[in-house]
């Protein structure tokens, strides 16, 4: 299933007693439409107030159940969802596939603006309005000194037995008008990466650090406290990239070594 969602008004993607999330949505949703419970595997867990365009999970479902369903499911799902989360395809998986352990990369893009009158009206959820002008370029060039396989223990919220090893494969900042955007691939990302790069990156493109900074930071083992939390409204996931079909198996086989 493919899936995107307004983060805005979420807890995040995880399931928490209390509090809406996107997969308790989702999962009530094909509860209601299949008559059982559903329980949902996803590519990549986003954070509170994290919004996605191209998120993928995966459901396992009798296959007569599946059969009897699959006309209709996208159009049933969007009578039960609501209108903050969208599931625009749903389709069967090929043999071996799982959302989470068989993804090659995930891509996401942060937003922002320093426009003195902020972000426009019709772009406010997904794009953060800056306070300070910030130089693009100096980010950029900060931006390419992370790239490559490093241990970003200084940009994460470390879990108990989870390693913060990652590839960085691509970091990148461009300037459009008051826009700035930046882009952001790696094989997986731990928690709070992304928007802590980010915040990483402004602290040079406002000039209060140098361009090397960053990738100084790779040498600590433990987060860095210096490193503030970009805003979570002007992150997106965008894609999720997989393997092709003969491949997942052993893909999958892979990244369990590693992250489970």
């Amino acid at each position: 299933m493919d899936v995107a969602y307004d983060g805005t008004a979420f807890s995040g993607w995880a399931r928490q007693p209390g509090r809406r999330t996107v997969q308790a949505e989702l999962e009530d949703g094909l509860a209601t439409v299949l008559r059982r419970p559903v329980r949902l595997t996803v590519a990549g867990r986003t954070d509170t107030g994290v919004h996605a365009t191209g998120q993928v999970v995966h459901a396992d479902v009798p296959r007569a159940l599946w059969e009897e369903h699959r006309a209709r499911l996208v159009r049933r799902l969007r009578g039960v969802l609501p209108p903050d989360v969208a599931v625009p395809t749903v389709s069967e998986a090929p043999a071996g596939f799982d959302a989470r352990f068989a993804a090659l990369a995930r891509h996401y893009r942060y937003r922002l603006t320093d426009a003195d009158g902020g972000p426009p009206p019709l772009r406010r959820a997904d794009t953060v309005g800056w306070p300070r002008r910030v130089d693009a370029a100096a980010m950029d060039a900060a931006a390419g000194l992370l790239l490559g396989q490093h241990d970003f223990a200084a940009f994460c919220r470390r879990r108990e037995g989870a390693t913060t090893i990652r590839v960085l494969l691509d970091l990148g900042v461009e300037r459009d008008g008051d826009l700035v955007t930046v882009r952001a691939s790696a094989d997986a990302f731990c928690h709070s990466m992304v928007r802590s790069l980010v915040g990483a990156l402004l602290a040079v493109g406002e000039g209060r650090r140098e361009p090397g900074w960053p990738a100084q930071l790779l040498t600590r083992r433990v987060r860095a406290d210096e490193v503030v939390v970009a805003p979570p409204g002007g992150l997106t996931l965008v894609r999720v990239d997989y393997p092709a079909d003969a491949d997942l198996a052993a893909r999958v086989e892979r990244t369990r070594a590693l992250r489970s």
